[in-house]
């Protein structure tokens, strides 16, 4: 269970939240950091702004967040969406912000740069995409909520859209997420308990274009913000318990207008040729411990393999079968880990179903590879 120590005592913070702020705005600036993880800070704004381009540019120290080496260690916060604040309410605002460098180019984690590029590059497509985030609560010790203290739960089976005391764990906080999702705008579209046992799954879009990973990284961030105040850890770890129970994914749905058109099945069909070409290129940028998830069983394909079909659960990609019917729609790609970036995620669909854009490049190294190169550099740099 939850250590009392580390649970946030909101009945005491009630009565400070009620105070008035007297004409002052609090923006908490939200960024991506050099573990696929978020990370905030707040700012005093004298007036609230009507668009996302009147919030000043920040800083943060790069160096403490292996983001930049300690000798040059500032990194800029650039804000691109804000969102109502739903913990502190009234005209205060969360901010998603990209990173980037003293020299001009984006920070070497700031995936959105290059994504952004190409979703305005090939805006004529009209590309939606809605992200299936699943994710598991653990206890403070590391271990699965509402599993037994070094023990395990009865086998799968009864979890999966449960109902009921032992079969799901921790549904107030996914109702408290569900809510402040909805309250800062985000397009959060359902939710359910997922397979194994403290795991859950809740769906982001329909959006268009770069606007699905501004809103699911948010998503991400007031999880996290949520699950602190029930002392919970939240884990995107696509395999957070080997064995015989069900990875975590990030489905990845995807249309096109030619697609949702009548006859939009031949467009689907191509889109298959195009990902079936470029399979090891996807699966570079799609999670770290992915291959741990893809095993050909519990609902995944092979990690080595591309394949798609028609309501197969096992396939790399599945395509509805009341799209098959129709003749139009959308295509889920299955491959995704949960703990992928959705900014390289769309951004690599994007460029291979409609080409590259000269200056960008969404299949990078891992970023465990950058993260140990990034770190060397910060010890070369100290005296």
């Amino acid at each position: 269970m939850a250590d009392s120590t580390i649970i946030s005592n909101t009945a005491n913070l009630e009565k400070y939240l009620k105070l008035p702020q007297k004409g002052s705005i609090i923006a908490e600036y939200v960024w991506i950091d050099a573990s696929n993880g978020v990370r905030s800070k707040c700012k005093t704004l004298k007036k609230a702004p009507k668009d996302v381009k009147e919030l000043p540019e920040w800083n943060f120290d790069g160096s403490s967040t292996s983001q930049a080496p300690g000798d040059n260690s500032d990194v800029y916060l650039r804000p691109v969406a804000m969102y109502p604040d739903p913990f502190r309410l009234g005209e205060n605002i969360l901010v998603m912000c990209e990173t980037w460098m003293s020299d001009g180019k984006p920070n070497m984690y700031n995936f959105r740069a290059d994504a952004n590029k190409l979703m305005t590059a090939h805006a004529k497509h009209e590309f939606w995409f809605g992200l299936e985030q699943e994710y598991t609560l653990l206890q403070y010790s590391g271990w699965p909520y509402g599993w037994p203290q070094n023990g395990f739960p009865a086998p799968q089976g009864p979890y999966y859209c449960g109902v009921g005391t032992g079969k799901v764990f921790c549904r107030d906080i996914v109702e408290a997420h569900y809510k402040a999702c909805l309250y800062a705008g985000v397009n959060i579209s359902g939710t359910n308990a997922e397979v194994m046992p403290g795991q859950w799954e809740y769906q982001v879009g329909p959006c268009e274009g770069i606007d699905l990973g501004d809103q699911l990284w948010m998503s991400r961030f007031l999880l996290h913000r949520v699950a602190e105040e029930f002392g919970v850890k939240v884990t995107f770890a696509p395999k957070p318990i080997p064995g015989d129970w069900n990875g975590a994914g990030l489905h990845t749905n995807v249309s096109t207008k030619e697609m949702r058109e009548d006859g939009g099945m031949k467009h689907i069909e191509a889109a298959m040729e195009k990902l079936s070409k470029r399979h090891v290129q996807h699966m570079d940028v799609y999670g770290e411990g992915n291959q741990a998830r893809m095993t050909g069983a519990h609902e995944t394909a092979s990690y080595d393999k591309f394949t798609w079909g028609v309501a197969n659960r096992g396939s790399s990609v599945r395509v509805n079968r009341a799209c098959a019917e129709e003749g139009k729609g959308y295509f889920e790609d299955r491959r995704p880990a949960s703990n992928g970036d959705p900014y390289q995620i769309t951004g690599i669909i994007v460029e291979t179903l409609c080409g590259k854009v000269e200056g960008t490049d969404m299949v990078k190294k891992s970023a465990n590879a950058d993260y140990q190169e990034l770190e060397m550099n910060v010890v070369q740099s100290k005296p």
